[in-house]
């Protein structure tokens, strides 16, 4: 089979993962045999995010691996990411979605989860997610973001999450309230949606393909801080609406149930 340029991208840039003690060394294989994939995988897609990492590393739980994205950062994150033992991905073309997408096609594990690299989510927070997953109680399980302190959530996105959550409920029925960055699912489900936005919209295709393909799909409540630097999308209005027109375009899209595989109930 003929390798496409994401995968050869990916397999160019992957970086071995050091042992550190916050879990994002390799995992024990089988018993008599070697080290073998972390039970989960956890992408962080990075652009410029080195003062947050630290913690953000952290609190991966043990035993599972960090799979850091660099997006173009000028800061030496992905030397941070390194240096702190997560497996670094570098990604040349912006966007959200890019990184996220790499994130996947370089993880292992058969649950893969997805945060946040800024320190306003926490990813041990994933924990129960996975247990959802893997226990078979959901096929995908988002965090709905809940404001801790002032500024950790701008007007401005709160109020354009709040329209594409109610945009998403007449597209597939689903009484989401938001479309947040933390989430878990299966890998091989996952790669089969075919999510194809590069952009803002990734995060809203994932749900919307899955709807489409009647996973089981819930929400659970997590704090959300106020992020460390700035942000890159909803910080300004204008990135807020370049994120609403990105999801919107999602929105507009036919419905894909055909080619969307289904989950093994």
């Amino acid at each position: 089979m003929r390798e496409g340029p994401e995968q050869r991208v990916v397999q160019r840039v992957v970086q071995g993962a050091g042992t550190a003690r916050h879990g994002t060394g390799p995992a024990a294989g089988p018993a008599g045999g070697g080290p073998g994939p972390a039970p989960v995988d956890v992408v962080l897609p990075c652009l410029n995010e080195a003062a947050a990492l630290p913690w953000v590393l952290a609190r991966i739980p043990d035993g599972w691996r960090a799979v850091v994205v660099d997006n173009g950062s000028t800061d030496g994150s992905a030397e941070v990411a390194r240096g702190l033992g997560a497996t670094v991905v570098h990604e040349p073309r912006r966007g959200f979605g890019a990184a996220c997408h790499a994130g996947l096609l370089a993880a292992e594990a058969d649950i893969v989860c997805f945060c946040d690299c800024d320190a306003s989510l926490d990813p041990a927070l994933l924990a129960p997610f996975v247990h959802a997953v893997r226990d078979g109680e959901s096929d995908l399980v988002l965090g709905r973001r809940r404001p801790q302190g002032r500024g950790a959530w701008p007007p401005h996105a709160r109020a354009g999450n709040v329209v594409l959550a109610r945009m998403l409920r007449r597209r597939t029925g689903l009484r989401l309230h938001d479309l947040g960055p933390l989430r878990a699912a299966r890998r091989d489900a996952l790669i089969g949606l075919d999510l194809t936005d590069r952009r803002s919209g990734y995060p809203l295709q994932m749900v919307v393909r899955a709807a489409d393909a009647g996973w089981r799909i819930e929400e659970r409540d997590v704090p959300y801080r106020p992020r460390t630097g700035r942000s890159k999308v909803t910080g300004t209005w204008r990135g807020t609406w370049h994120a609403v027109r990105d999801m919107r375009r999602v929105l507009n899209q036919p419905p894909l149930t055909a080619r969307v595989p289904e989950v093994a109930q």
